[in-house]
């Protein structure tokens, strides 16, 4: 008996195999988001999320391992807001400040690069400082996001400085505290979220506060 043709196996499609995944993962986080941010960490179970972004459970965990590993994850989508993985300090949207030639406009730049950022996350910003009083890994990132967003706006501060622009009466700490502390996501959620401010005013406001404050001449203010 004559042997039976074998049929060639299908080749296995591994980039088809990885987009699938990175879909499944993107879809898992944008829940993620989604969920901490309405909810809350505390009130957000992982089978909420599951649920949300129509994967098993299983697949969250296999994923992300834990309820903390998938918070770090969704804020790490969020702060960049696409799937680029460079650092804040090494995105074109940052360099874009630090090389900005004039100082109202580099703040003003900065303003925008900072409304942009807490439409995105302002509410998982909330979710995560209120975790961080019970949850010690997410207390190690809350610290982490605050030491390295101080460090960004102080190499703002001292692009002002090098080129002259910043008030004669600051130092660069002092001036870094000050552009620190107006950029603060609290700030954005008393004035957005509690008072009712819109996004646009929100951006001019802090543009307007970073040139009053740090500028040794300030312009106009924006209206």
């Amino acid at each position: 008996m004559a042997d039976l043709p074998v049929k060639p196996r299908r080749a296995y499609d591994s980039t088809r195999r990885q987009e699938q995944a990175a879909e499944t993962r993107r879809r898992i986080l944008e829940a993620a988001l989604l969920r901490f941010g309405a909810d809350g960490y505390a009130a957000t179970s992982v089978a909420a999320v599951a649920r949300e972004a129509g994967v098993s459970l299983k697949t969250v965990y296999l994923g992300f391992e834990t309820k903390a590993g998938l918070f770090k994850a969704a804020w790490h989508l969020a702060l960049r807001g696409d799937r680029d993985e460079t650092p804040v300090g090494e995105q074109r949207w940052y360099r874009e400040v630090l090389e900005e030639p004039d100082p109202a406009r580099k703040l003003r730049r900065n303003a925008a690069a900072s409304r942009a950022v807490k439409e995105r996350a302002g509410a998982l910003l909330d979710a995560l400082r209120a975790a961080a009083t019970t949850e010690p890994e997410l207390a190690a990132l809350w610290e982490r996001i605050q030491t390295d967003f101080h460090a960004h706006q102080g190499r703002i501060v001292e692009s002002l400085a090098a080129t002259g622009a910043m008030r004669r009466d600051l130092d660069v700490a002092a001036a870094t505290d000050i552009i620190w502390t107006l950029n603060h996501p609290a700030i954005w959620s008393l004035l957005v979220g509690e008072r009712g401010w819109s996004a646009d005013r929100f951006e001019r406001w802090l543009g307007d506060s970073f040139c009053l404050q740090l500028l040794e001449s300030p312009p106009a203010l924006s209206g």
